[in-house]
């Protein structure tokens, strides 16, 4: 399969430490003796934190700040999953792709956020696009998607399944400015709909959901 992994960066960056992203690198190697594999790391309380120091700064400003965070969070775990993985460096998000196509099967590709505006979620789902995906999974902190925030209204409905359309329906709702994404991007979702591309929606702060993911098995909500 070809499978594309998005990690919040609230869940690479729960723990500063190397045990922590060793966690993540174990089970994305452990997929890519079977599978093509494809990671894009979110910014995460680390990019919030530094934009809001930035505040003074325009919109645009802000939203590379919140990218380079993307980047050092991917780079660390590059570097922990060793010589198997390919770090996508930032660059415009044209060239990044380029280097997709150059790369893609021949390493784990790891990658961050590119173009200012978007967010990796939608980064996420153009690379899924490029390389014909099988699987996206969005490995954030939450178990699945909800009627409504099940923090604030105990009686939210889970979804096992869902459609594309029930999809975006739901998180058109939400806050749409990068950074401030409450479950998805509707940009890049619209995008997964376009391509035709399964969508998982898990709590990777368990590892293991990742690989169930994969397997189909997992305890959170498919979009198709």
């Amino acid at each position: 399969m070809r499978v594309v992994i998005s990690i919040g960066g609230s869940l690479l960056t729960k723990e500063l430490a190397y045990e922590h992203f060793s966690r993540y690198a174990d089970v994305i190697k452990e997929l890519a003796k079977r599978h093509d594999i494809v990671v894009v790391c979110g910014g995460g309380k680390t990019a919030r934190e530094f934009r809001d120091i930035a505040k003074n700064a325009s919109r645009e400003e802000r939203d590379f700040i919140g990218i380079m965070a993307t980047h050092m969070n991917a780079a660390t775990l590059a570097s922990v999953i060793g010589k198997d993985a390919y770090l996508i460096k930032w660059k415009p998000l044209k060239d990044a792709l380029k280097e997709l196509k150059k790369m893609f099967g021949k390493k784990i590709i790891v990658a961050g956020g590119y173009d200012v505006g978007t967010s990796t979620d939608y980064d996420a789902a153009i690379f899924a696009k490029i390389i014909e995906a099988d699987l996206v999974i969005n490995a954030t902190n939450v178990d699945g998607v909800y009627s409504d925030d099940p923090k604030k209204n105990p009686n939210a409905e889970k979804f096992d399944n869902l459609t594309h359309e029930k999809f975006m329906k739901i998180i058109g709702k939400l806050e749409q400015t990068p950074g401030e994404y409450r479950l998805f991007d509707l940009k890049g979702a619209k995008l997964l709909k376009e391509i035709k591309a399964k969508l998982v929606i898990i709590d990777g702060s368990n590892t293991e959901e990742i690989i169930e993911a994969v397997k189909g098995f997992h305890k959170g909500t498919t979009i198709e």
